[in-house]
């Protein structure tokens, strides 16, 4: 088992020191940055109510499940929220799967908390959950307008 340790931030190199006890050195950049960018995650999912980490933008999703999670937003009136473009950055897209423990993009957060990819948002949009889970984050869903306009009231 080998235990990795940054010198200090932005050390030009991490120690290595493998089961054999010899110190090896490594890219700091490749051990360090890893887990700067845990870190990282951990304060981009929390910044916004909710984040979506997705390959494209809302304006131009650039794949099937993330235009998907766009247009399901979109429909319960879901529109101010961080998204980031995973396609921009190989770093980005591998560290997000791993933070998660999700393999797939698009990934959702809640209040800094992982929902799920495209399936797991539509079916909570499909159950009503969604409607749920946006109350709590204090959005009202466009869909409750929308339903009390089709009964009338």
């Amino acid at each position: 088992m080998a235990a990795a340790r940054c010198m200090r931030s932005g050390a030009a190199a991490c120690l290595l020191r493998p089961a054999d006890g010899l110190v090896r050195a490594a890219s700091a950049r490749f051990l360090c940055a890893a887990a700067d960018l845990q870190k990282d995650l951990g304060e981009m999912v929390k910044k916004d109510k909710v984040v979506v980490f997705m390959k494209g933008t809302p304006a131009q999703p650039m794949c099937g499940f993330s235009n998907a999670v766009v247009q399901i937003l979109r429909m319960h009136g879901v529109d101010q929220y961080a998204s980031y473009n995973v396609l921009e950055d190989q770093e980005l897209r591998e560290g997000v799967k791993v933070f998660s423990n999700w393999p797939t993009i698009p990934q959702v957060y809640f209040n800094g908390e992982f929902v799920g990819g495209c399936d797991i948002l539509l079916q909570m949009h499909q159950n009503g959950d969604l409607v749920d889970e946006l109350k709590k984050l204090g959005i009202r869903s466009a869909l409750l307008d929308r339903k009390n306009q089709d009964s009338g009231n």
